[in-house]
């Protein structure tokens, strides 16, 4: 009887131990993003223009958003070692440790060519500071049905792209970038 109860009390001990004992370590995602950080891009062109851009903070990444007056469609999103303006091909200085250039083939204009989009100070486009990963946002102009800006970030982080309908008519492309990878 004795070494009956001696082997019931090793065997719950063993499968006690089973239930607290810690599992395998995994490197799950940060907050289960698997985005990726190379160029994110469709084709297509809109017959929308830039009416704004905004920007907000996340528990996971923050936002840059595009306001465009009618349905999203087309754009481009890369990491460059440099962000150039729009025509020119001129250099834009940015904070950061990496930069997007993000062009959305939309123009910033009507078909008159009055601007649907004219930013107040071109190298602030919103106040960016406190943010855990944007350091600046920065206008590189409209050109030849494109607009195009700088986001530089504090370092080569993974991005994701898509676009969403409303308010209204209108619409938003929507560049978010991780905290973290």
């Amino acid at each position: 009887m004795k070494k009956f109860r001696v082997w019931l009390v090793a065997i719950l001990l063993a499968a006690g131990s089973a239930l607290v004992a810690p599992g395998p370590a995994s490197a799950a995602p940060y907050c289960g993003l698997v985005w990726g950080s190379l160029v994110k891009a469709d084709p297509a062109m809109s017959q929308a223009q830039v009416t704004n851009v905004r920007t907000g903070q996340h528990y996971c990444f923050d936002r840059l958003v595009l306001d465009l007056n009618g349905p999203a469609a087309g754009y481009t999103v890369r990491y460059v070692p440099q962000v150039v303006q729009d025509g020119s091909g001129l250099p834009i200085a940015l904070r950061g440790q990496a930069f997007l250039q993000v062009t959305a083939n939309a123009p910033a204009y009507d078909e008159n060519g009055n601007a649907t989009y004219n930013p107040a100070n071109p190298d602030e486009l919103t106040d960016v500071t406190g943010y855990q990963t944007f350091r600046q946002v920065a206008w590189a102009g409209s050109f030849e049905g494109y607009s195009s800006l700088g986001l530089g970030v504090r370092a080569r982080l993974p991005f994701r792209v898509f676009t969403l309908e409303g308010p209204g008519a209108g619409s938003r492309l929507v560049i978010d970038v991780a905290h973290f990878w």
